[in-house]
């Protein structure tokens, strides 16, 4: 029964809300995310306006006000649903009476699954049976009964992908959205970028059709009672969550949150089949190829709440138990999350101890319990910068844990954060590198040494200016730059990932002949001894030679030449020389920032700098972005005109093997990318292997090889085509 019809008269408010008080005073508590459960019997008012005997135990539960919304809700009122399933699961608890922020439901005699079996250990096959049978008995809810469904809830009531989308554009509006504010910067810095819900959402396949149906979507070990009498043998309670949809929602949510041994998923699958074929046989059509989608959405979602509430523990015990306890959280959900949301590489715990350090220290004033934000140590081979102090850099770092998702911006080798100082004009970024990551290629140049050099040289050259060095919390490397990018740092830095606009095009050469201007000798002074064609082949080859074993295994199996093959056919191409300069090396669309002037272009990230032909950082670019034919005449006939005769003879002839260098490098990268999945995230790594069998095709042809990839079994995998899903726990 629901809520009985009370005439709302003060006097019996305030007899149901003094019981509501001695409830949270005296009463039997257990605390769930949502509410806080109180078990105690009724006295006399509360008694009569529930319509209960005097000393009848009950269940009240008062709304946690602190609570982060982390759930997805179908309908707002449980009394409702209550209502709806009497008839079919009678021994569930009844509304007795509705609050604004409390209600008091029937006491549900017997123990909670999780006192007598905790999460992790295995359940016995009765109970498992059980539990199939109950998911079951609820298709034999009616539609009918139950309240009106939201709008937009998809009008075919059997159409399983529409539900799927649904539930993932419900998770987006209802969890990340709100707290978005408040997490979003931490989000961004473990790597889940705020359309990764959305993203998900349209990536939801064609599914089987299955009828629609009441689904508990929360059943855990808490929310199951076994019994006393033993008549059912188990209870469901906590319907805040209920929903209606695919059956198979309902099962995938129940394998994750019960924490089964993952020996135990089959068994618990296997009864759940021969449970719904008695009652609704359609349910089980396409259970094995359908089920793993649902369990990727469900770890998908889950890695919101998890990350906040163990960001917000932090918050309320802020020590180094607290905080080992929270990365173990953060690390599990991140780890279950990256496959279903596509994230590539996970920071691991001690990046994600790092980073939430970082976040809680910007919320207590850069000191706490566990350490202090402000006790870093500057590089000494870096004397502190006339425009920005240290003073500078403890503000800059204090607010780097708070910025906004929108002023985080993670590639793929750094974590870089958009902060402003108070005092100094202009914003700045805190670069932290990313570790773990084997980017391959190595730089051979300090990329603060760089900056500094440029900056001094007085060249033309529009990049950002290195201010800071140092480490912070447990000796983690940072660096602060100069901010490049739109006037408000809220906007994204605008990439000409199309390619160049011809004044682009102009206003790039113009920097790279400037580059021909500033000294290299302090940075390299070996540098323009040697060939550097030479240098540039030994390179790719000892990188072809470091592959990983599964990496070189592929390679070879699809025509690609070993090291020692590789050394012989470069050893075939010369190339001139022409007088060094120093080189960015790494010229692609994301490493340029577009600007509002006559320089146009602002060019960042400059690890892989490195002193070399001035030739190859313009054929390496246009290796690396979109280059119509028009714009590479432009950009290499004003190269040729600017630069002096040095710089530039025989370039007509060399540029080609230049070119075809870097599609032979290409090949083998972005191989190995595919095989270790390293930065998949990243959009030009992204764009990069999913063009991978062009690549392919050009380095092979340009070896001279046979086309032996064509009729490679391998394929489907070289070409990021994903076989079928395995379910695993």
């Amino acid at each position: 029964m629901g809520a009985p019809p009370l005439l709302d008269t003060p006097p019996r408010e305030r007899a149901v809300e003094a019981f509501v008080s001695l409830a949270e005073q005296k009463g039997q508590a257990t605390s769930g995310h949502h509410n806080k459960n109180f078990v105690l019997p009724l006295t006399g008012h509360a008694a009569r306006l529930t319509g209960r005997d005097v000393g009848t135990p009950v269940t009240v539960r008062v709304r946690r006000v602190e609570a982060l919304p982390v759930v997805i809700r179908t309908w707002a009122d449980e009394a409702e649903i209550l209502d709806a399933i009497q008839g079919v699961l009678p021994h569930v608890p009844q509304c007795l009476y509705k609050g604004d922020t409390f209600v008091i439901h029937s006491y549900v005699e017997g123990v909670p699954l999780s006192k007598v079996c905790s999460n992790g250990k295995p359940v016995d096959t009765l109970l498992i049976r059980a539990l199939a049978d109950l998911l079951a008995q609820m298709t034999q809810v009616r539609r009918s009964a139950l309240p009106d469904l939201p709008s937009g809830w998809p009008g075919n009531h059997t159409d399983s992908q529409a539900f799927l989308r649904s539930l993932t554009l419900m998770a987006d509006r209802q969890i990340r959205q709100p707290n978005w504010s408040a997490f979003g910067g931490l989000f961004a810095a473990l790597g889940i970028p705020e359309n990764a819900m959305l993203r998900l959402s349209e990536r939801v396949p064609a599914m089987s059709r299955r009828p629609f149906s009441l689904l508990h979507a929360d059943l855990h070990r808490d929310n199951l009672i076994m019994s006393y009498a033993g008549e059912p043998p188990l209870i469901c309670v906590d319907w805040e969550l209920a929903t209606y949809g695919d059956p198979l929602h309902d099962l995938a949510t129940h394998l994750v949150r019960m924490q089964y041994p993952a020996y135990q998923w089959g068994e618990v699958i296997d009864a759940w089949a021969a449970a719904m074929r008695r009652v609704r046989p359609a349910a089980v059509k396409g259970l094995t190829k359908d089920l793993p989608h649902y369990v990727d959405f469900e770890r998908a979602q889950s890695v919101y709440p998890d990350v906040m509430r163990a960001a917000q523990s932090l918050q309320d015990t802020p020590d180094q138990k607290t905080l080992d306890a929270a990365k173990g959280q953060v690390a599990r959900a991140l780890a279950a999350a990256a496959g279903p949301l596509g994230l590539g590489s996970v920071p691991d715990e001690q990046e994600i101890e790092r980073i939430l350090f970082r976040w809680l220290a910007a919320r207590n004033g850069g000191r706490g319990p566990i350490a202090k934000i402000d006790k870093w140590s500057w590089d000494p081979r870096f004397p502190e910068h006339p425009d920005f102090p240290h003073t500078a850099v403890d503000e800059a770092l204090r607010a780097e844990g708070a910025a906004p998702a929108s002023r985080v911006l993670k590639g793929t080798g750094h974590l870089n954060t958009i902060v402003h100082v108070s005092g100094v004009g202009f914003p700045v970024v805190v670069r932290r590198k990313v570790p773990n990551v084997d980017r391959r290629e190595r730089g051979f140049l300090s990329e603060h040494a760089v900056l500094r050099t440029i900056e001094r040289s007085g060249a033309q050259v529009a990049v950002p200016r290195f201010l800071a060095l140092g480490t912070s919390y447990q000796g983690e490397p940072f660096a602060i730059h100069t901010y490049e990018g739109p006037t408000s740092p809220d906007q994204p830095p605008n990439h000409p990932v199309q390619g160049l606009l011809p004044h682009e095009a102009n206003a790039l050469v113009d920097q790279l002949c400037a580059l021909t201007k500033v000294g290299y000798e302090e940075l390299d002074p070996a540098a323009g001894k040697g060939s550097f064609y030479k240098a540039l082949s030994e390179q790719l080859v000892l990188l072809v030679a470091d592959l990983p074993k599964d990496s070189q295994q592929l390679a070879r199996l699809l025509g690609l030449p070993d090291a020692y093959r590789l050394r012989q056919i470069l050893a075939r191409h010369q190339v001139g020389d022409r007088k060094p300069a120093l080189l960015h090396g790494d010229l692609n669309p994301w490493n340029l920032v577009r600007r509002q002037d006559k320089k146009a272009l602002t060019i960042i990230d400059w690890e892989m700098a490195v002193v070399g032909d001035p030739l190859y950082d313009l054929v390496r670019h246009m290796h690396l972005t979109p280059t119509r034919p028009e714009i590479r005449e432009r950009m290499f006939t004003r190269w040729a005109l600017q630069l002096a005769p040095e710089y530039t003879e025989g370039w007509r002839r060399d540029w080609g093997v230049y070119r075809w260098i870097e599609i032979v490098r290409s090949a083998y990268i972005d191989l190995d990318r595919l095989v270790t999945g390293a930065s998949l995230d990243a959009p030009n790594v992204r764009r990069a292997v999913d063009s991978y069998s062009m690549t392919l095709k050009a380095a092979t042809a340009s070896l001279g090889l046979p086309l032996r990839w064509m009729h490679n079994p391998y394929l489907a995998r070289t070409l990021v085509k994903r076989g079928p899903r395995t379910l695993t726990p």
